[in-house]
C-alpha cells in the first residue's frame, strides 16, 4: 500500500475533520501545528477558550481535544496513513496534549475505524425532541464497543437508572440557572444567526425546551442581571417520554484519561451517526463536583464525564467552525508549520 504525500490538500482534509469535533458551547478549544520533519500533527489546548466556572479544571476542554484527536485519526486512516498517537508527550509543555504522527499506510488502520470518515461532518448535536422509537440493541452495543476500544465505557441504564441520571442533570441545570455568573458565562457563547464569528452557538441552533420538564436540556436564555439584552426563548415542545441515555466514564480521572474519554466519546458518536442515530450531550451535572460524583455507579470506581442522549429525530441546528488557519497553533517553530486553510465544518 502506497503512503500518500503530506501535501496541502491532505493537511486541509485532516484539519477539516479535526475541527468538526464537538466542544462545550462550541468553544473549539484546540490549536494545531505540523512538524514537517516527523510528519506529526501537534494538538494543543487553547486556554483562551476555557470556561472558568463550568470547567475550572479543563476536563471538558481535554474531552474536546480528545474528540478532535480521534477525528484526525479517522481522517488519517481514510487517507491511507497509520496514525500513531502520543498523549501528553512533553511534560515540559503542558499545553501540548497530543501528537498524531502520520505513519506508513496499513490496511488494518483503515479497516478498524477509517470507515467512520463519512460520519465526521454529518455528526452534530440535536437539541430537539426525539421520536421515542428505541435504538436497536445491536447499535447500542456497537456504540459501547466503540467507547471501550478507546479506553472509555458507556453505561446504558434501565428506566430507573435513566430517571436517576436525568434528575441529577435537572438539579445541576437548576443550579446553573440560579447562578448569575454561570448564566452569563454560557450566554457569552450565544451568537446571532448571521454573526461573523466561527465560535459559539447560533440562536437558531439552541433547540427546544421540554414542555413536561422531564428532559433537562440546557437553557442558554435564562434571565440575567445587568444591562445585557434578552435572548429570545427557544420553543417549548414535548420531548420523548422514555429517553435513552448513556453515561461515559473512565476508571481513572487524570488528564490522559480525559483525552481517552474524548476519543471514546467521538468514536461512539460517529458510530451512532453512521446508523442514523441523533445524539445530544447533557454535561450539566459534570460541572458540580458533588453531582458528578453522584452520577457514577455506587460501589464502583467510576469517573463520569458526560451523559449522552440518543435516539431518532430531526438533525437539529448546525453551528459554525473556525478554518484551519484560525485553528493553527500560534506558537510556530522552524519545523512546525501551520496547517493549510480548511473548509468550515458544520457539526456542533
Amino acid at each position: 500500500m502506497r503512503t500518500p504525500e503530506v501535501d496541502a490538500a491532505a493537511v486541509e482534509s485532516l484539519l477539516h475533520a479535526a475541527v468538526a469535533a464537538p466542544s462545550m458551547h462550541n468553544t473549539q478549544p484546540w490549536r494545531f501545528g505540523m512538524a514537517a520533519d516527523t510528519r506529526a500533527i501537534h494538538v494543543r489546548v487553547d486556554r483562551a477558550r476555557r470556561l472558568p466556572l463550568s470547567d475550572p479544571g479543563l476536563r471538558a476542554q481535554h474531552l474536546s481535544v480528545g474528540a478532535a484527536v480521534f477525528n484526525l485519526r479517522v481522517a488519517a486512516a481514510h487517507l491511507g496513513w497509520d496514525p500513531d498517537v502520543r498523549l501528553l508527550p512533553d511534560p515540559a509543555d503542558p499545553d501540548l496534549l497530543a501528537t498524531v504522527r502520520l505513519g506508513a499506510a496499513t490496511a488494518d488502520a483503515r479497516s478498524s475505524y477509517g470507515d467512520l470518515y463519512d460520519a465526521v461532518t454529518r455528526r452534530h448535536t440535536s437539541r430537539m425532541p426525539f421520536t421515542g422509537r428505541p435504538v436497536p440493541e445491536h447499535i447500542v452495543t456497537e456504540m459501547a464497543a466503540a467507547a471501550r476500544a478507546e479506553g472509555g465505557h458507556l453505561d446504558v441504564p434501565d428506566v430507573v437508572g435513566t430517571r436517576r441520571l436525568l434528575r441529577l442533570t435537572a438539579l445541576a441545570e437548576a443550579r446553573n440557572a440560579a447562578d448569575p455568573a454561570r448564566t452569563a458565562e454560557a450566554r457569552r457563547w450565544i451568537t446571532a444567526a448571521d454573526a461573523p464569528t466561527p465560535y459559539g452557538i447560533p440562536l437558531t441552533s439552541l433547540g427546544a425546551r421540554d414542555l413536561t420538564g422531564r428532559m433537562p436540556m440546557r437553557d442558554f436564555t435564562g434571565p440575567l442581571r445587568g444591562p445585557r439584552p434578552p435572548v429570545p426563548s427557544p420553543p417549548v415542545l414535548r420531548f420523548e417520554r422514555h429517553a435513552q441515555v448513556a453515561l461515559l466514564w473512565t476508571p481513572q480521572d487524570r488528564p490522559a484519561d480525559w483525552l481517552r474519554a474524548g476519543q471514546a466519546l467521538e468514536r461512539a458518536l460517529l458510530v451512532a451517526t453512521r446508523h442514523g442515530v441523533r445524539t445530544s450531550m447533557l454535561h450539566q451535572a459534570m460541572e458540580w463536583p458533588d453531582l458528578r460524583a453522584a452520577m457514577g455507579a455506587p460501589g464502583r470506581r467510576c469517573s463520569p464525564h458526560l451523559l449522552i442522549r440518543f435516539g431518532y429525530g430531526p438533525e437539529g441546528g448546525r453551528t459554525p467552525r473556525a478554518s484551519a488557519d484560525a485553528a493553527a497553533a500560534r506558537r510556530g517553530t522552524r519545523n512546525r508549520r501551520p496547517a493549510a486553510p480548511a473548509r468550515p465544518a458544520e457539526p456542533t
